[in-house]
């Protein structure tokens, strides 16, 4: 199979482009302190994954109240300023050391498509994180169903039909099998898996999936995808 078959690359942002996993730590172990930093990733995981399932509205707004649930789940500060400082963190999760290069190079070759389930608010952050690089975005507000919801493919799918594009030329690009992978395979789509965990245990910040769907195309990072396209 040769990137070559492909006109557009649709990316889950959250966890492929954008370290989510790290900002929640940061955030987490900053407002914390001490107590917060004798806590493992996992245990910080464990009841932030809990909130996300408990507050599952616009994540620009709801964050806060996944922030506070992890935070007395944890015994740490989860008063209205530790709220604040939480949601400060949010709105500056980092970019992987090598997301805005790979972007860049890959949009040499397609149009890149943003498919996330941030609300367009949240979105806006992580774009201007990552400098910027797509030709078009869908968010959850905008699909009205979050991944892995079937009808948030369908609707993307819809609005680059329009454009010209048939599903056929699309490459799902994501790190997330709950929200991504899995799905877009059973609904026809070649899968980039970015495993960004490689070699590490778990799922961390991301819902374990029932199975591990194997992939068209599998990296650690977007850095060796872009290598692999432009060595095609």
């Amino acid at each position: 199979m040769a990137f070559e078959n492909f006109k557009v690359l649709t990316f889950d942002i959250v966890g492929t482009c954008i370290d989510f996993e790290k900002g929640i730590l940061d955030g987490v172990r900053a407002i914390g302190g001490e107590a917060a930093a004798k806590l493992t990733d996992d245990e910080i995981f464990a009841p932030y994954l809990e909130g996300r399932v408990k507050f599952p509205g616009r994540s620009s707004v709801v964050m806060r109240d996944v922030y506070i649930h992890t935070a007395k789940e944890l015994g740490l500060p989860h008063d209205d300023k530790a709220g604040d400082t939480f949601m400060r963190y949010f709105f500056n999760f980092p970019a992987f050391p090598d997301s805005v290069d790979a972007l860049k190079r890959l949009r040499r070759k397609f149009r890149l498509v943003a498919m996330t389930n941030f609300d367009r608010v949240g979105y806006t952050a992580c774009a201007n994180t990552l400098e910027l690089p797509f030709h078009d975005s869908v968010t959850s507000d905008e699909a009205q169903y979050p991944k892995p919801d079937p009808r948030f493919f369908s609707y993307n799918l819809g609005r680059q039909s329009m454009l010209g594009y048939k599903q056929e030329e699309i490459l799902h690009v994501a790190q997330s099998q709950y929200h991504d992978i899995g799905v877009a395979r059973e609904l026809g789509y070649k899968v980039c898996w970015i495993e960004r965990r490689q070699g590490m245990k778990g799922f961390g910040g991301t819902p374990e999936p029932k199975t591990v769907t194997k992939p068209d195309f599998h990296f650690a990072t977007l850095g060796a995808l872009a290598d692999a396209v432009e060595n095609d």
